[in-house]
């Protein structure tokens, strides 16, 4: 039986050899928003949607979501792939930015709906109000997955298939 302290060091080295140099996660991050900012910037533009003011600000939630997303799918798609072959590398980036993308921008996206909602709220902290507040967000999330991932395709996808290329390349 392998001691505690062995598996903590080697949880440890994983997790350090899986951490993206700060250049890498700064660069990406700063690509990655611009990527995801423009793909629902033209989406909603080809829509004719809402209000320039409304078009704007929806193009800065999926670049911020998309900013705070890549250096976590970055981590997560290089602890899963370490020491792989380049398909495994290719599908982790392929997943972990997916999911790490959705969950940000979602997120940010409840955070904004939530923000929008508390004037009917009860007092925070109370009971009711973390009822309110789960409702809020879990209503938000679903709404996002709906109406918001559309915004996402076509350019998103192609986006996410040349990083995970990229992603694949870098694991040789």
């Amino acid at each position: 039986m392998t001691p505690l302290p062995v598996i903590r060091n080697r949880v440890r080295d994983r997790i350090r050899k899986a951490l993206p140099s700060p250049g890498a996660a700064v660069c990406g991050a700063l690509l990655w928003a611009a990527a995801m900012g423009v793909t629902a910037l033209i989406n909603l533009l080809l829509d004719d949607w809402e209000t320039p003011a409304k078009i704007r600000f929806v193009s800065l939630l999926y670049a911020a979501g998309g900013a705070l997303a890549f250096p976590v799918g970055l981590f997560l798609a290089r602890l899963v792939s370490l020491g792989r072959h380049w398909q495994v590398a290719l599908a982790a980036a392929f997943v972990c930015l997916l999911v790490a993308t959705i969950s940000f921008t979602g997120g940010l996206f409840a955070l904004q709906y939530r923000s929008y909602y508390a004037q009917w709220h009860e007092p925070a902290l109370t009971m009711a109000w973390s009822i309110q507040f789960v409702h809020t967000v879990a209503t938000a999330f679903y709404q996002f997955i709906v109406l918001g991932i559309r915004l996402y395709f076509p350019l998103g996808f192609i986006a996410l298939a040349l990083a995970s290329i990229w992603f694949a390349r870098q694991q040789r």
